[in-house]
């Protein structure tokens, strides 16, 4: 019985199915097959279709052809790769290879997604095929099958979807940054090519979450992702790996001063404020980036060094970029240890209050004090008010160390024999707290302090969130008649509103417009004009800090300043020594200080590498900036004598020596070091890793040692001064010479 027969059987037939006789298709039954395969297009269930040797289509099922709406014409003759396409809609950079590779490669294909390119409907097929030889061996042609799946194609895309974006913010999710990050640093090792990695934490994105409510956190993050996307563009790969982290791969970037620009901008756009349903938010951000194959050259190598320089970033201060450096892993198991001391710090009275004097600009005469955390380690010594504030805020004891300061600077500021005022930083995480007036309150009763002689120096973070509620806090605290300062204004939290509704006595301009506003060609001295008139407006005091030199100190003057506060004048002073003036009546300060602004110098102490014509000798690096150096272990050097000195990690750096004293030097630097983004200083570019690894060191064996080897190899292979004459002389953005 044929197989027409068994399906035109009327049901209405005595005959049992199992009484059937069984006649089976035979391999060699050519007329049989082609008529079960013609059965099978004509119930629609297959599309078959063939090519001759050079690919042209020799056949295709006519019910495909109806489908499509084409005439057979149209179709036959033509090449497969003209009527059909590889689908890459759903991963632009998936690895098939294409399609004509696979037909010229005469390769089996299998269940691979087509568009069909003939028809001017939206048709999907998926394909399959396998080159067909003759008894000679020799290649005539594909068969093969196809189905339409035009119909569950969407399903399957938007389960890919699901599957590697991230459904709140359309960008890609954890598993496909990863993915990209590792197809693109082992085709990028091959070709020799560098790729940068940022990963973004969102500073106080806990605090909208907090105050405003999950959904309006989630708008949040989708405001986040359109802005990160309008400053990265199409110039790399954002992605959100989860919560508020994000991750951004940029291919054929290693230029840390093109990136420390990027991560600044990135800084800047996020902090400004969002609008979430009527209310307003701030957040900000801290940024890691690494670079491969200098930091790198594995998908968890290069994550680990982004993520210990975004650990670094936020331990720094947060609302900064970091660049990795192999001293940030001693520096993220130290700051592990900070968590547990800093735990301890209260209990074991390891914290007192310094005071620094708040000068009057006219007269040099003392108005009042800023009271100034400090923490004397046991061990360590001073620790940095830098480093523990940010640690406290994370491991959330802010709010009872700032309630200790608090009580200690009343208890401390009413022994004063002169009524001064005394200034008290607030976090914005005690702020959120709703019973901080009422710790105020308590501070000032407890003490006897009168309330007029205590300043809030809060920052604009605190309108995070629900400004109604700030307004609140800030007629509470009036209402006990302590004075309130707005803390680094004009830092990226801006906002006049802010100015028109809360109720500040004074305006603090931020050091960072104070720092360097004497240079040419800066605009920081048009914006401290701009807050002294805006101050002076809305009948506020101005203080400016960071000052620093007597040309600063003369530049703060002339802009309208009221009061001045920096080392011009003190540092922070422990509580007896500031008794010890009051009872003296020594209200009056000299300024002291270096008559000129000069880029900032950083005192340390590292063993480096000095290279001078065929010889590499080994030095210790006293001081840096990002203008020169003083360096010890050479003896009297000629003035004018040029360096390459090696700071490690390929960073070479050309100077002159322009001040020789015994072993000391101090060079100037024939390009200026950039900023690591902290408080470090670096070169803009490195030496290759590449070249290491053409010197015969595996490229995975970076840093010092690996680049000391290969000055070793090329002096020993012709002397240093043909290494100093080939990759020192302009250009030198090929090896990343300090420039």
């Amino acid at each position: 019985m044929a197989l027409r027969d068994i399906f035109s059987r009327n049901d209405s037939s005595s005959m049992r199915p199992e009484d059937v006789p069984f006649t089976p298709v035979k391999s060699g039954d050519t007329g049989k097959r082609v008529a079960l395969l013609d059965s099978f297009e004509a119930a629609g269930l297959g599309i078959f279709w063939s090519t001759d040797a050079a690919g042209r289509i020799t056949y295709l099922t006519s019910q495909a052809l109806d489908a499509l709406d084409v005439a057979a014409d149209d179709v036959l003759g033509k090449k497969l790769t003209d009527i059909v396409s590889l689908d890459k809609s759903i991963d632009e950079q998936r690895s098939e290879r294409p399609l004509k590779f696979l037909l010229t490669s005469q390769s089996t294909i299998s269940n691979t997604t087509v568009r069909v390119d003939a028809s001017d409907k939206e048709v999907w097929w998926e394909i399959s095929g396998k080159p067909e030889l003759d008894a000679n061996g020799n290649f005539r042609g594909y068969r093969g099958s196809a189905k339409d799946i035009s119909d569950t194609r969407e399903k399957q895309i938007n389960a890919e979807r699901m599957a590697r974006f991230d459904a709140l913010t359309g960008l890609s999710n954890r598993y496909r940054m990863e993915e990209q990050l590792a197809k693109r640093l082992k085709a990028y090792r091959a070709l020799k090519r560098s790729c940068a990695i940022l990963m973004l934490d969102l500073d106080r994105f806990k605090h909208v979450n907090d105050t405003l409510g999950h959904p309006a956190g989630d708008a949040l993050l989708k405001q986040v992702a359109a802005r990160i996307t309008q400053i990265v563009g199409d110039k790399g790969e954002i992605g959100r790996l989860g919560g508020d982290e994000f991750l951004i791969i940029l291919p054929d970037m290693d230029d840390r001063g093109d990136l420390g620009d990027l991560g600044q901008r990135l800084i800047q756009m996020i902090s400004q404020p969002y609008s979430i349903d009527g209310a307003r938010a701030i957040i900000g951000t801290s940024i890691g980036i690494a670079i491969a194959p200098y930091d790198g050259v594995e998908t968890e190598g290069i994550m680990k060094a982004v993520d210990l320089a975004l650990y670094a970033a936020k331990g720094g201060g947060r609302g900064r970029y970091r660049f990795y450096a192999t001293e940030l892993e001693d520096g993220a198991k130290m700051r592990h240890a900070l968590e547990e001391d800093l735990r301890d710090a209260l209990v074991k009275d390891e914290l007192e209050m310094h005071y620094q004097p708040l000068v009057s600009a006219k007269t040099h005469k003392v108005t009042g004090f800023e009271a100034l955390i400090r923490w004397t380690h046991p061990e360590r010594g001073s620790v940095s008010p830098g480093l523990f504030i940010p640690v406290a805020e994370e491991i959330d004891i802010i709010k009872p160390m700032g309630e200790w300061a608090l009580k200690r600077v009343c208890k401390e500021a009413v022994e004063w024999p002169v009524p001064l005022k005394v200034a008290v930083n607030v976090s914005a995480i005690q702020f959120a707290h709703d019973d901080f007036p009422q710790i105020v309150e308590q501070a000032l009763v407890a003490s006897g302090l009168d309330p007029q002689r205590l300043v809030l120096e809060i920052t604009e973070s605190v309108f995070v969130g629900d400004t109604e509620r700030a307004g609140r806090m800030f007629k509470e605290l009036k209402k006990l008649n302590v004075q309130l300062a707005l803390d680094d204004f004009g830092t990226g939290y801006s906002s006049l509103s802010y100015l028109r509704n809360a109720p500040f006595d004074k305006i603090k301009i931020d050091q960072s417009f104070v720092r360097g506003s004497t240079e040419k060609n800066n605009n920081n001295a048009a914006i401290m004009s701009a807050i002294v008139g805006l101050a002076g407006a809305l009948d506020m005091e101005t203080v400016a800090e960071g000052v620093e030199t007597k040309d600063e100190l003369k530049l703060v003057k002339a802009r309208g300043a009221d009061i001045i506060q920096g080392y011009i004048f003190s540092a922070a002073l422990p509580q007896e020594t500031v008794m010890e003036r009051l009872h003296e009546g020594d209200l009056e300060y000299e300024a002291k200080g270096p008559d000129k602004y000069r880029a900032d110098r950083m005192t340390v102490y590292r063993k480096i590498g000095v290279i001078h014509e065929d010889a590499r000798y080994k030095a210790v690096l006293r001081n840096l900036s990002k203008t020169g150096a003083m360096i010890e272990g050479l003896a009297d050097v000629p003035l004018g004598t040029q360096f390459v000195l090696d700071l490690g990690d390929g960073q070479l750096a050309v100077c002159t020596v322009r001040r020789s004293n015994g072993s000391k030097q101090g060079v100037e630097f024939e390009t200026p070091l950039i900023s690591d983004g902290a408080d470090g200083l670096c070169t803009r570019h490195r030496v290759s890793p590449y070249e290491i690894e053409a010197a015969g060191r595996p490229l995975e064996a970076l840093g010092q040692d690996a680049f000391a080897v290969l000055m070793q190899e090329r002096m020993g292979a012709g002397g240093n001064k043909k290494f100093l004459e080939v990759e020192v002389a302009p250009p030198r953005l090929s090896y990343g010479i300090a420039a």
